[in-house]
């Protein structure tokens, strides 16, 4: 893909009329891709887990809680200026490019010269190690985040996850087989090198676009300010949601803290391969309709609904597989694990919906409001991990829980205000999936205590079994609760017709009640 025409403009690849097509189709084959994904982290996971050791994940947890802050300037910032901007011209990307090259080359030399201390922070002398090999990942994303952000505005979805799919299944067989050698936790740090790598090569074959040199005069100072913007909230939004690791490692030392990361891993799996890929196709559509602001919320309000539909029914099916979930995945001498994913669970659902709020602040050019939220939700964050610390790595993990309940309907609140965006109208939209999701989850619980001989089931195979009864169990008594309270299949014909015209099934040109004008 050439990004820009003769004259350097952008190339626009969709008019009003084509958007809602081109937006639908570019969802579901995000989540398609994901699914992809999804295998290939649970194949990883699975046999990593049975070749390396609590400790060896906890020692480059250590080091890439900080390694993955500065690995992300420009993804988070430069990124959502360029699906933001309303103009983009051949100059301005060639700025930005060679910005946040220069500035992945300081941090990479930097975070190396600090892995001495992170070691002493840390009181384990591999730290040091592990931290000169994963600063080399900070300067190889930097060379192709604007390549993968012109990507993503021209709607280039299909190519970002293939480009993106392909990339890990290199680095996890990469990782699986120096761990099968005994590299121990070199095996990680090698995978982690090779991903942004691949990706790299990826980018730059896709998008045929070679930056030219800086120039004054482009209109980069004002977009500057709006990434500064955004990559301020996220080094508050990550340094809330990597505290946890810091305090757990530092109080607790490598090996809890590699049984509390494969817990939380876990926990954050579904915003991972959902709301991350999403984000992209749900602001560039968005960005769009600014100035039409009751085709806005009706976008926006039909992607919540559906959210919390996926969203409430996995968080509490999670939470009722939790221990046996891990039994499988990782195998035995993880079962602690097992016990703190099982507080992570009744957050799940939650967290999907609350990281919403973002693609709001976002589409409408409000990175700095974005920023003045990021700090209240680190203070109320770090706040609740100080408290429940003193109960080890489960207290950490229901501090997580509770954060995001406390913190959602005030988020919607203060996000919606620019544009009326009502929290009225939000909360109508997901209230009755949470009440089918409680209901259905406390049946399912109150039904398999019947069923002694199940739940004593020893080995893998009970463990698979109680999944499986469980889950299928639940989905039942979910589906059935979403009708009865909606008084209908409403839900789930949305759901079906945003596959058909995700897919290009039949019924893909009728819209949902949802969106219907």
């Amino acid at each position: 893909m050439n990004p820009f025409d003769s004259s350097g403009a952008f190339r626009n690849v969709a008019q009003n009329g084509e958007l809602k097509r081109l937006a639908v189709r570019s969802g579901g084959v995000t989540i398609f891709f994901q699914g992809f994904g999804f295998a290939i982290q649970m194949v990883s996971t699975m046999v990593l887990a049975r070749l390396l050791t609590p400790a060896d994940f906890g020692v480059v947890t250590m080091v890439t809680t900080f390694s993955l802050l500065l690995s992300s300037f420009g993804l988070n910032g430069f990124t959502e200026a360029i699906l933001q901007q309303s103009h983009l011209n051949r100059r301005l990307a060639s700025n930005l490019f060679w910005i946040n090259l220069a500035v992945g080359l300081c941090l990479t030399l930097g975070f190396a010269g600090c892995g001495g201390i992170l070691a002493r922070f840390f009181h384990d002398r591999h730290v040091a190690r592990v931290a000169v090999g994963l600063a080399l990942t900070i300067f190889i994303s930097s060379a192709s985040v604007l390549h993968l952000a012109l990507l993503k505005r021209a709607m280039r979805f299909t190519a970002v996850s293939l480009n993106d799919i392909l990339a890990r299944a290199l680095a996890v067989v990469l990782s699986i087989f120096l761990a099968w050698l005994g590299w121990g936790y070199w095996a990680l740090v090698a995978g982690a090198i090779v991903l942004p790598f691949s990706q790299a090569i990826g980018a730059w074959f896709l998008c045929r676009w070679v930056p030219d040199l800086p120039k004054r005069g482009s209109g980069t100072i004002p977009l500057l300010k709006f990434a500064t913007s955004v990559y301020l909230h996220f080094i508050v939004n990550y340094s809330a949601r990597n505290l946890d690791n810091v305090l757990v490692g530092w109080r607790f030392q490598a090996q809890a803290l590699g049984f509390y990361k494969k817990a939380y891993d876990l926990f954050v799996l579904p915003a991972n391969n959902l709301l991350s890929p999403l984000g992209a196709v749900i602001v560039t559509t968005l960005s769009r309709l600014d100035q039409d602001r009751v085709q806005y919320r009706r976008y926006f309000l039909s992607g919540l609904s559906i959210l919390a539909f996926a969203g409430m029914g996995i968080g509490a099916d999670l939470t009722l597989i939790a221990k046996d979930l891990i039994r499988l995945f990782l195998g035995p001498g993880w079962e602690t694990a097992g016990r703190i994913f099982a507080f992570f669970g009744p957050g799940i659902g939650v967290m999907l919906l609350y990281n919403t709020h973002g693609w709001i602040h976002l589409s409408i050019g409000k990175a700095d409001r974005w920023f003045r939220w990021g700090v209240v939700e680190f203070l109320l964050t770090t706040l609740l991990f100080i408290l429940g610390l003193r109960w080890g790595p489960e207290g950490v993990a229901v501090a997580w829980t509770a954060s995001f309940w406390l913190l959602l309907l005030p988020a919607f609140w203060y996000a919606g205000r620019p544009i009326q965006l009502h929290l009225s109208s939000m909360v109508a939209v997901i209230w009755k999936y949470f009440i089918a999701s409680l209901l259905a989850a406390c049946a399912t619980a109150l039904i398999f205590g019947s069923m002694p001989n199940l739940l004593a089931a020893p080995g893998w195979e009970g463990a698979l079994m109680r999944t499986l009864v469980a889950t299928l169990l639940f989905v039942i008594l979910y589906l059935g609760a979403v009708i009865l309270l909606h008084r209908g299949v409403g839900p789930l014909q949305q759901v079906v017709q945003l596959l058909s015209g995700s897919f290009g099934w039949n019924g893909m040109s009728r819209p949902s009640p949802a969106t219907r004008n």
